[in-house]
Parts: structure tokens; C-alpha cells; sequence
């Protein structure tokens, strides 16, 4: 019946103070439930997730780029967020809830609709987004590592992200409402995540139709993405004291040229499950 409904069947079962859910391919640490439980310790805090890694980051370029991806989105974008309360997506691996808020969210967590058709992915940002409404602090804790398999092909990665695409685009519109009663720094987060790709889009199509009108090279809009791509990797390998996010680089021209497009395609199909 899908995992939605797997859930709430376990939850409506169970009877601890706290939830943790993990996914089936996904392995955790020995501390990751104190660690975790330490958090949810302050009544305010809703749901709180662990660090995300990739434990078959050696298998290939692919995993590689996907282990430094959820660096990235676990130690700069969530860590922001938790930094003002409010981590936008508890990912779904490993995430620790509150059963008393969870029991209170079941009925709309259950009948979630999008253009009147049960919605069938996107459990985890759902789920934190019904927290947030509910007043409920959202957090990330880095210090509790999960390790889950990640996509090794470009074919399952790119259905993977499509599947995200659709659940962000739907749940950031259910966001929007959330975001004067949040930090003003949450409504700086969505405005940057979304409008960044915008304007990284534009900004390659002027490139091609520049390409395409005039017979030249869009030099200065390679060397702009060029070298905001090697400040950023730079950064990131500064932080985490790892000279392998240099490597990240690559993932400047997946972006372009892969998931660009296919959260284009994401935006017009919406409805689809």
C-alpha cells in the first residue's frame, strides 16, 4: 500500500515518546538514536534528522558526486536552517519525530492531495512541512551519521531527482504560507534556492541563444558559472578540510545540462505520481 500508509500503520501501533524512522536501505550509527533523542529532549522541537552519507560512495563517479552532494545539503543547507529552527525536509533515511505531534498530524499527512489525487512521494518534506505548521522547531543534528545506498547509474539518479523535483515544487507552494511567522532567513533560503536556478537557467539559455544568433562564444557567461562553481568547491573543500570536493565541480555541468531540464519538466508535470 506504499510507505505513506506502512507509517501510519506502525505508528498508530506503536507507544514510545519518539519515532525514528528509517529507511530500508539505510544504516545507522550506534549513538544515532541517543544523539537524536538528546535533541528532541526540548519539548519545542517536532522532528530532528541525522547527517547523510552515501555507503556506497566508492562504487562509482556518480556515488562519489552524490556522497559530496548530501554534504553539501546536510552541513550548509540544513545546518542554516536548523541555525533558525526550521529545517525545511527531515529526510526520510534517518529522522526522529515526536509521536503526541505525529498522532496530530496523521489525518492530513494521510489525505494529502495535489489537483485531487493522493499524493505518493515526498513523504519527509510533507511530514516536516505539517510539523512546522503545527509550531513545532525542526533540527539537524550532523553528529548522528546515517549511511544510505545511492543511486549508481545516471538513469535511476535522474528518476530519483525527478521524484524530489515534484515534492519540492508541491511542497515549497505549501511552505509559502509558513514563512512570515519563520526567521526571515527561511524566506532568504527558498527565494535563493529557487531563484538561483532560475537565474543559472537564463543565464544558460542567453548563452546558447547568443551561440545560436551570433556564431560566438557566450565567454563571459562560462566564465562567471566557471568561477562561481570554483569558489564554492573551494569553500566547501576548506570547511570539511577535504581536497576531494574540488571534484564537486563536475556536478556544475550535471546541473546544466541534466537537471535543469528535468526540473523543468518537473514543474509542467506536477500532477503526475
Amino acid at each position: 500500500v506504499g510507505k505513506r500508509k506502512a507509517q501510519i500503520a506502525a505508528i498508530t501501533q506503536s507507544s514510545g515518546d519518539l519515532i525514528l524512522n528509517v529507511d530500508s536501505d539505510t544504516t545507522i550509527a550506534p549513538d544515532v538514536v541517543s544523539k537524536l533523542a538528546h535533541k528532541m529532549s526540548d519539548p519545542a522541537v517536532g522532528a530532528a534528522m541525522g547527517q547523510m552519507k552515501a555507503s556506497n560512495q566508492a562504487d562509482t563517479w556518480l556515488t562519489r558526486l552524490i556522497d559530496m552532494e548530501y554534504w553539501l545539503a546536510c552541513n550548509e543547507e540544513r545546518a542554516a536552517q536548523a541555525r533558525f529552527g526550521a529545517v525545511m525536509c527531515c529526510c526520510g533515511p534517518c529522522a526522529m519525530y515526536r509521536r503526541s505531534a505525529m498522532l496530530s498530524l496523521l489525518d492530513q499527512y494521510e489525505t494529502q492531495l495535489y489537483r485531487g489525487k493522493p499524493s505518493d512521494f515526498g513523504e519527509d518534506r510533507h511530514l516536516t512541512i505539517l510539523m512546522l505548521s503545527a509550531g513545532f522547531r525542526t533540527e539537524y543534528v550532523p553528529a548522528a551519521i546515517a549511511a544510505t545506498v545511492v543511486p549508481d547509474t545516471m538513469g535511476v539518479y535522474l528518476r530519483q531527482q525527478l521524484r524530489w523535483a515534484r515534492s519540492t515544487f508541491r511542497d515549497t507552494l505549501l511552505a509559502l504560507p509558513l514563512l512570515p511567522g519563520l526567521d526571515r532567513y527561511l524566506t532568504l533560503d527558498v527565494i535563493g534556492q529557487n531563484g538561483g536556478l532560475l537565474l543559472l537557467a537564463l543565464s544558460v539559455l542567453t548563452g546558447i541563444g547568443q551561440f545560436a544568433l551570433t556564431a560566438t562564444v557566450p565567454w563571459w557567461t562560462i566564465l562567471v558559472i566557471g568561477s562561481m562553481t570554483l569558489v564554492r568547491c573551494s569553500v566547501v573543500a576548506y570547511r570539511a578540510r577535504e581536497l576531494r570536493f574540488l571534484g564537486f565541480a563536475l556536478h556544475t555541468l550535471v546541473n546544466i545540462f541534466l537537471l535543469i531540464p528535468l526540473k523543468a519538466y518537473a514543474l509542467c508535470t506536477l500532477s503526475n505520481s
